[in-house]
């Protein structure tokens, strides 16, 4: 277990380690272990490793569950129906390498475990996992003969050997397959022979869109069948998915309205590619299956979706008619209630954090704050002395005449107020950051950052404004009571009831003059600090001190250059003593204060204002992710497998761990072999003829 102190640096500083390998190994074997009665020992049978490596909440509709039962071969090394510990240990660490998809294939035909595959123990295990109507395939062909020799003269295959066999297998299939159904050898084959051998040989790696429509493939051409060439463009393509939609990403992002003509995939294609050009047949599939709802030729995203992301599945679309339709329609509104609840709870959760977070924040940095608000209430022109020469004479000369309480003058309006003030800030930031961010890479223009922020500014000074005005009355009676005497100290009540409604926005012009803007520069920098400096990412999280120190820098500029508004703003709120000039409005204060002070006094209290707002802000975001990652919200996705993983389009990545992506790309590939592997085998004579007790009778 980590110590207190690796703890709390690991708090402090971040991390972008993973825990350790042990510990997670140890931890993933426990929590599904069971224990053998007669000598204790803790072990995986062969339902517990697959609850261990695919998780429940997955979609299994592609890759069957089951199937990951063929892991559990290559775990058990001695073929005892057992995984210990230490054979955990050993596949843990097997999926924690680079190549582990092509090893974990490579290891279950090496039965033997000397490093080479044997032709004969390879086709005992083949044999024993195709289906019995699975497609044929001549071991003996020429193809298979250069990789595995040809009948009398087998040798074995090393690891390298093993995994380019495979690497080409896919296509050969299909070719034999063809060849297999074109009968009198005219090079074209039925829709549905051409639907049967794609089933047969990528099922688990296409959609159930592409899956469905294979057959109208012949419409492509004048014909009715379809040639090898159409064969043979189709397996291009999927082979190709992760680079057409690279493509076709860069080209709907030029497009003006986000849709692309076929055109315009080849034109990006040919500056894309280098080594690769796609053929008109190649692009006409493409264009065909995309566009099977939409004749115009013109395509989105959405459209290219249905062929390029093996995950979509038309598992809400199996109702036929007024049924179907009722239940379409009910789960639609089931869902849209779901998400506006979801919404509101949410919108909740981050009113409250931020609550929290905005208050500890200005906790934090008052004393600083009411330094601040007294230096910029001094007046040159004042008649009498002037009471402090700078900030460090004003903190000194606060505490010696009002003692420490005297620096948190105010606080307590100020700690309620905060809170929705900071609330609605952060939450009016990131609402309209997500209205212009690109949900497929997560970009947003530098405009729409400054646009969110300045919203934020905007929206916040509605609680700002009476909040100011209150605070700045408490934390300058402070001074009046000791420099005349018979002057009582009023409370924030009082304040508020003096002023009323009306009088709690005094100043709310020079408020919103201030707020926009330091919003606007506030948030834009904040995240680009985080991102492009300290360089965060869903991988790297940042610790406390780096969230410190991203909103500290970025408050220095938003604060200094806003000071000119902070000072009109408190000359405006503030009530002028005798002998001082009173302010009628925002341009009579800014002209008065050049005319008497000069342009310097614009600046007053520049620099506490800085010491203020840039740990202020600080604290407050610090505060506030950190909330975040220690109370999520309730139901909320975390890391780690968990509903849809599959990474369709507009996605960079997947986001389940890596080691369960090569659990199910190393099936990917053991299903290139036959898409039986793994799946329950009926006894040999004997027939499925349903449930018994549900319209069938038991196996006969």
């Amino acid at each position: 277990m980590t110590t207190v102190k690796e703890q709390i640096g690991e708090v402090l500083l971040g991390t972008t380690q993973e825990p350790q390998l042990s510990q997670q190994t140890r931890a993933a074997f426990l929590e599904h272990a069971v224990k053998d009665e007669e000598t204790g020992e803790l072990y995986l049978g062969e339902n517990e490793f697959i609850n261990a490596v695919a998780p429940e909440t997955e979609d299994y509709h592609k890759i069957k569950r089951s199937q990951y039962g063929i892991l559990f071969q290559v775990a058990d090394r001695k073929r005892t129906g057992r995984v210990t510990l230490q054979d955990w240990s050993n596949f843990d660490n097997l999926l924690a390498k680079p190549d582990a998809e092509y090893e974990i294939a490579f290891r279950l035909f090496d039965t033997d475990g000397t490093g080479l595959v044997i032709f004969d123990n390879f086709q005992k295990v083949y044999n024993e996992s195709k289906g019995a109507d699975s497609l044929p395939f001549d071991w003996n062909s020429e193809w298979a003969s250069l990789y595995i020799g040809a009948k009398d003269k087998r040798h074995t295959m090393t690891y390298p050997q093993f995994s380019q066999m495979l690497r080409g297998l896919q296509g050969e299939r299909v070719r034999q397959a063809f060849l297999h159904f074109d009968k009198n050898r005219d090079g074209y084959i039925e829709p549905e022979d051409f639907q049967r051998i794609i089933s047969a040989t990528a099922s688990h790696k296409l959609s159930d869109h592409l899956l469905e429509n294979l057959h109208t493939l012949c419409n492509i051409s004048a014909g009715s069948k379809i040639s090898y060439a159409n064969v043979r463009a189709f397996q291009n393509m999927i082979t190709q998915m992760d680079m057409v939609e690279l493509i076709i990403r860069n080209a709907t992002n030029k497009s003006s309205d986000g849709k692309i003509t076929r055109t315009d995939f080849l034109n990006e294609a040919a500056r894309i590619s280098r080594f690769n050009l796609y053929t008109p047949m190649e692009a006409d599939i493409l264009f065909h299956f995309a566009g099977l709802d939409e004749p115009s030729g013109r395509l989105g995203l959405k459209d290219f979706a249905r062929v390029l992301d093996p995950s979509w599945n038309a598992a809400f679309g199996l109702g036929a008619g007024a049924a179907g339709a009722l239940n379409d329609v009910g789960a639609k509104a089931f869902s849209t209630t779901q998400n506006v609840l979801h919404n509101v709870l949410e919108a909740v959760h981050h009113f409250g954090l931020g609550s929290l977070a905005g208050a500890f924040g200005a906790f934090m940095v008052y004393p600083i704050d009411l330094v601040k608000t007294r230096m910029q209430n001094q007046r040159a022109s004042r008649v009498g002395e002037m009471l402090y020469k700078n900030s460090l004479d004003c903190a000194r000369k606060v505490i010696k005449n009002e003692g420490f309480k005297g620096l948190y003058s105010g606080v307590f309006p100020q700690l309620i107020g905060v809170a929705p003030e900071k609330a609605i800030k952060l939450t009016v930031n990131d609402l309209v950051r997500g209205k212009f961010t690109n949900p497929e890479n997560g970009d947003i223009k530098f405009w729409a950052e400054m646009l969110a922020g300045g919203s934020a500014g905007g929206c916040q000074v509605i609680f700002t404004n009476p909040l100011e005005i209150v605070k700045i009355r408490l934390q300058v009676q402070g001074e009046v009571s000791k420099t005349l005497e018979g002057v009582p100290k009023r409370s924030a009540i009082w304040i508020i009831k003096n002023l009323g409604l009306v009088g709690l926005y005094k100043g709310a012009a020079a408020c919103l003059l201030r707020d926009v803007p330091f919003s606007a520069i506030y948030f834009p920098t904040y995240a680009h600090i985080k991102r492009d400096w300290m360089g965060e990412t869903p991988q790297k999280s940042l610790g406390i001190l780096q969230m410190l120190t991203a909103g500290a820098i970025a408050g220095m500029p938003a604060a200094y250059l806003t000071t000119p508004c902070d000072v009109i703003k408190t000359r405006l709120q503030v009530e002028a003593r005798v002998g001082e000039t009173s302010y009628t409005g925002l341009r009579h204060a800014a002209s008065t204060i050049w005319k008497e002070e000069g342009f310097k006094a614009f600046f007053k209290g520049g620099p506490a204002r800085i010491l203020r707002s840039s740990p202020q802000f600080g604290f407050t975001l610090a505060a506030y992710e950190l909330l975040q990652r220690t109370f999520p919200m309730p139901g909320h996705n975390q890391e780690g497998p968990g509903g849809h993983v599959e990474p369709g389009v507009g996605l960079t990545e997947a986001k389940a761990p890596l080691p369960y992506l090569r659990s199910r790309n190393a099936l990917k590939i053991i299903l290139d072999l036959d898409e039986n592997f793994g799946k329950p085998k009926i006894p040999q004579g004997k027939v499925w003829s349903g449930m018994p007790g549900f319209g069938g009778k038991g196996v006969a």
